[in-house]
């Protein structure tokens, strides 16, 4: 059984502010050095995989790592977000065709070639065997605005950059809890509503494909920006 317990949201629009107390334990420095040396170089292991062994993998490590994602920060906390798990290998397929009749279109003059140079050194084309190899998907969805039961609408807000965060949050929980993935974003993506259907005020957002890395798997040979290529101190 997993240690994490579900309370019901229920929408806040309008409510006052209700602070509560929050304490929580302060980490010693030396426990706090070593953890994010720890977790610094986990998640430097961390690569995007498109080849995918068809083994299953735990329903529950997969709903975990969701329930870590939707912990992420939104504006307004109004968590403009759906995660829809796929496993049912007829969808997987369905979902599989609808991508890479896009990404044909794409990959044939629509991207134009300074993407298609920029994705060069990845080894990617329009065949994406990862949609049905990998035992999982995982659509995320943004919901652009609250669509309540009675057809009433509220505005979300920053509804971008709060999927985005939670989608950098499940990447990393699927990566600890030893899981491979990949954000694919087929475009458009107006498929993935019409075969998952989803409700008219949520929009595609990305296809994360869970499991375990093939056998004969490979990456890119890739390098990543250093610190002080990313980092600026003042």
């Amino acid at each position: 059984m997993s240690p994490i317990t579900e309370e019901r949201w229920t929408p806040t629009h309008g409510d006052p502010y209700r602070p509560v107390p929050y304490r929580p334990e302060r980490m010693p420095a030396e426990e706090s050095l070593a953890r994010a040396a720890e977790l610094c170089a986990r998640m430097r292991e961390r690569r995007t995989v498109r080849q995918f062994s068809p083994d299953p993998v735990p329903d529950q490590v997969v709903r975990d790592a969701i329930a870590c994602a939707a912990t992420a920060p939104s504006g307004a906390h109004q968590q403009p977000w759906t995660f829809v798990l796929v496993k049912n290998p007829e969808v997987r397929r369905a979902i599989r065709e609808a991508a890479e009749r896009e990404e044909e279109i794409s990959y044939d003059g629509r991207l134009g070639e300074e993407w298609l140079a920029a994705l060069r050194p990845l080894g990617t084309d329009a065949v994406k065997t990862h949609l049905t190899d990998a035992p999982a998907l995982i659509v995320v969805f943004q919901q652009r605005y609250w669509l309540g039961e009675d057809g009433s609408r509220r505005k979300h807000y920053y509804v971008d950059e709060s999927v985005g965060i939670a989608v950098g949050m499940l990447l990393s929980a699927l990566h600890l809890s030893g899981l491979a993935g990949l954000v694919h974003t087929p475009s458009p993506m107006r498929f993935l509503s019409q075969v998952l259907g989803r409700p008219e005020n949520e929009k595609a957002f990305a296809v994360i494909p869970v499991g375990y890395p093939a056998d004969d798997c490979e990456v890119p040979d890739l390098v990543r920006k250093s610190l002080d290529q990313v980092l600026v101190e003042i």
